[in-house]
């Protein structure tokens, strides 16, 4: 199966299926003397894993990393890391009924015609919980960035009609309420709303947003390997996200130019910018303010309603689905998109170190 790959320096390839023996990911290019044990990568992983609030599946998972190779005491060795991550809690029989029917909102029917095969049971590679091996491969690459002074703040923007405003924001509240919203009155009328949709048979969606620190100014190309065109392609990977957007995003169609621009000034001997409209990128590099990122996930299409829908042998037919599901997607999608950003961002900081020739030249002429 082509495109479980990603990345050009800094790669990574997601393995495993949701109801396999296991999942994970290989991460190739991380240089070599960066400190990493497996419960930095278990951090992470928490973050994402099932069973921690009512508003996600209760299926019961440890999430358990196990690194398998490319860690010597304590130290990468420069050589690929392998990271395992067993699934222990699954339930097939939750799945028999869907066997020969195509979920609205999910990928069975063009999987089934891709390939003319798929695994009936949460997905397949379809899953959401490929994104183990994304989130454990994010965790690295946020360890390499910490190291060089970057850092990200991730967290849930919006809960279908509830948004918290930027004047509003406390980044102390995001991890005291279950949805990691930063602001915990906004986290209970999300809940409330959260309620509503769960004693209705539905599901919500809503937006993360993530802010990055300590970005450099020029990591990016200016033409197809964009700053913000690689992170796009990033987060639109993650199965739920229906759209991204970098700074004012969408709102900068109807602003004006003498407002859009972000003026520049000089201050304590570096340019620095008055605003940031452009959400921390200009012609494709980072801009050296922070980086803002949105991204819109959709509501969790597992839901407990008869819907309308057609088997594979082309019938009309009605479905209930089964099982364990998650009334909202984004508060464990949070990591999601905060591992996809880190590893864009990997990736493009280390393709940026061949692209002067005095830093080349000060590297290899010590």
């Amino acid at each position: 199966m082509a495109g479980s790959t990603y990345g050009t320096l800094f790669t990574i390839t997601t393995w495993g299926e949701s109801h396999g023996p296991a999942l994970g990911v290989v991460i190739d290019g991380c240089p070599a003397g960066l400190p990493l044990t497996a419960e930095d990568i278990q951090q992470y992983l928490d973050r994402r894993k099932p069973g921690q609030s009512r508003y996600t599946t209760a299926r019961k998972e440890s999430d358990q990393a196990e690194i398998l190779s490319g860690v010597f005491e304590g130290k990468t060795t420069g050589t690929p890391i392998s990271v395992l991550v067993r699934n222990q809690d699954q339930r097939s029989r939750d799945y028999g009924n869907i066997k020969d029917c195509y979920r609205p909102g999910h990928a069975d029917y063009p999987f089934d015609m891709k390939y003319g095969f798929r695994d009936y049971r949460g997905g397949g590679r379809s899953s959401g919980r490929e994104t183990i091996g994304r989130v454990a491969a994010g965790a690295v690459a946020a360890r390499l960035l910490e190291r060089l002074g970057i850092r990200l703040c991730t967290y849930t923007k919006a809960i279908g009609p509830v948004s918290v405003p930027e004047e509003e924001y406390d980044f102390n509240a995001i991890n005291t309420n279950p949805l990691y919203m930063p602001n915990s009155g906004y986290a209970e009328k999300a809940q409330a709303y959260l309620t509503e949709c769960i004693e209705s048979l539905d599901s919500a969606g809503g937006i993360i947003e993530c802010q990055v620190t300590g970005l450099p100014a020029g990591i990016g190309e200016p033409v197809f390997q964009k700053l913000d065109a690689s992170l796009a392609r990033g987060i639109m990977s993650i199965g739920a996200v229906k759209g991204v957007e970098i700074g004012d995003g969408f709102a900068a169609a109807w602003s004006r130019g003498s407002i859009n621009n972000d003026p520049f000034l000089c201050q304590d001997g570096e340019v620095v910018k008055e605003t940031n409209h452009s959400g921390g990128t200009l012609g494709g590099m980072s801009d050296g303010s922070p980086l803002i990122l949105r991204a819109a996930v959709k509501p969790t299409p597992s839901i407990a309603r008869e819907q309308k829908t057609v088997n594979s042998r082309l019938e009309d037919t009605q479905l209930t689905i089964q099982g364990r599901h998650d009334p909202v997607i984004v508060p464990r999608a949070v990591v999601v998109v905060e591992a996809m950003t880190a590893l864009t961002i990997a990736d493009l900081l280390l393709q940026n170190m061949t692209s002067r020739l005095d830093r080349i030249e000060e590297f290899y002429q010590k």
